[in-house]
């Protein structure tokens, strides 16, 4: 029995593993190769930081130029008199009379942006002495990026009593003018492949010296604003 506990012991025994000291030579291969290692991770570190500055570079300087949102431009190309009409005129220097005209209006919007403009139904107001003579409605639109969209806008002009700027008896001679006022409103926005967003209101007031025997205007001054 004493044979055979031997034996179990000899089968359960195992060697112990051989420890065998690091050269110099190992020491220095395995003190280069975390050298290396480190270098490596300080490579990778430095070509990320560079890249992330290099992304938000860009994305800055595009934000200033490309996907910086400027302002539309609203312009009064012409005003055009459709069909002037003049009843009940009598040459009298202090009479004044009915006017009935249709106008219109050559309208544009510049959109210098690299992204479109939509815009939502707009008016146009006209204006005698300070009394809203006529409305002109303009639908819902789209300007493409870097492009110009022009409308025309067609409105009665009706005033019971408009006074001319010289007299009725200028108007039989050919030289009947007058002056009103517009004001146009447009709304919209432009949204910049849903980062940059930016809700506008374009505003234009003009002026105009419209001549009725010239069919059209003698001048006019417009000054634009957008909110």
């Amino acid at each position: 029995m004493a044979a055979d506990k031997h034996q179990i012991n000899q089968e359960d025994y195992v060697p112990s593993a051989t420890i065998h000291p690091t050269t110099p030579t190992q020491r220095r291969r395995s003190s280069y190769h975390n050298l290396q290692n480190h270098r490596f991770s300080l490579y990778l570190c430095g070509i990320l930081a560079a890249t992330v500055l290099l992304a938000g570079l860009i994305i800055l300087i595009l934000a200033f130029t490309v996907f910086k949102i400027k302002d539309p431009q609203l312009t009064m190309n012409s005003l055009h008199i459709d069909r002037p009409l003049v009843p009940g005129l009598v040459p009298s220097l202090t009479s004044p009379f009915s006017l009935n005209a249709t106008l219109t209006a050559d309208i544009s919007i510049k959109n210098p942006n690299a992204a479109s403009f939509r815009f939502r139904n707009s008016t146009t107001n006209f204006y005698y002495g300070g009394e809203i003579v006529g409305v002109a409605y303009a639908p819902e639109g789209r300007v493409r990026a870097r492009r110009t969209l022009r409308m025309n806008v067609t409105v009665d002009v009706l005033a019971d009593r408009v006074v001319m700027e010289t007299n009725a008896t200028g108007v039989v001679l050919g030289k009947g003018r007058v002056k009103i006022t517009s004001f146009t409103d447009v709304s919209g926005r432009v949204d910049l492949l849903g980062v940059y967003k930016r809700d506008l209101d374009i505003l234009l007031n003009c002026s105009f010296t419209i001549g009725f025997w010239e069919g059209g205007f003698v001048n006019k001054v417009c000054q634009g604003n957008v909110l």
